[in-house]
């Protein structure tokens, strides 16, 4: 392969610098729906559309551009823009129990991309779904419960098992929601190609 041929493969085209841009702007919206419901905080874990939007990066712009546009989200959160879980960002936030959740998602975006780069098949969208949303908790809830023991105050009888269990309580929405990402993302892809 010439080296022009890896600088275009390698270069981001102007319609993928939207679609990362877009999908930062959707976690960004995913992740404050909690301001708008407020109820939806189990222990110090706010309930958030994250998940779905980071696995639906991934099954739609592939592991490259996905893991990219969640990249991009924590980059302008950690700059101080408020687009964080409640309308939280800065540098300060890599001290947040749940800041593991914000690094998982891109983690998450790849792999699941990584999975459909080499299988189009629609029960590889939802396995890839799946299995990225089984790697954001495995990821965010053992950060949180470090996070918890090392450096933040945790709350009263606080333990491994606890955090698990804050974590039951949204982890039927977001595999309902990951099936549905691999979903839509298996359709929006044919969709986008007949166009073409």
């Amino acid at each position: 392969m010439s080296t022009t041929a890896v600088r275009t493969k390698n270069r981001l085209g102007t319609l993928d610098m939207v679609y990362v841009s877009m999908f930062a702007t959707l976690m960004m919206i995913g992740a404050n729906i909690t301001s708008f419901v407020p109820f939806m905080v189990i222990g110090g874990v706010p309930i958030t559309l994250q998940p779905f939007f980071a696995v639906l990066a991934g099954a739609f712009l592939g592991s490259r551009l996905g893991a990219a546009s969640m990249g991009l989200y924590a980059f302008i959160g950690l700059v101080g823009a408020p687009v964080f879980a409640r309308f939280n960002g800065g540098i300060g936030q890599l001290l947040n129990p749940t800041f593991g959740f914000i690094l998982s998602f891109i983690l998450t975006a790849y792999i699941t991309g990584k999975i459909i780069d080499k299988n189009k098949k629609l029960y590889a969208y939802i396995v890839a779904a799946l299995l990225g949303t089984i790697v954001s908790y495995l990821f965010g809830t053992n950060w949180m419960y470090a996070a918890y023991k090392l450096w933040f105050t945790a709350p009263e009888a606080f333990s491994y098992k606890v955090a698990w269990l804050w974590m039951a309580v949204p982890f039927p929405k977001d595999v309902i929601l990951a099936v549905l990402a691999g979903i839509f993302a298996h359709r929006m892809q044919k969709i986008v190609k007949r166009s073409r």
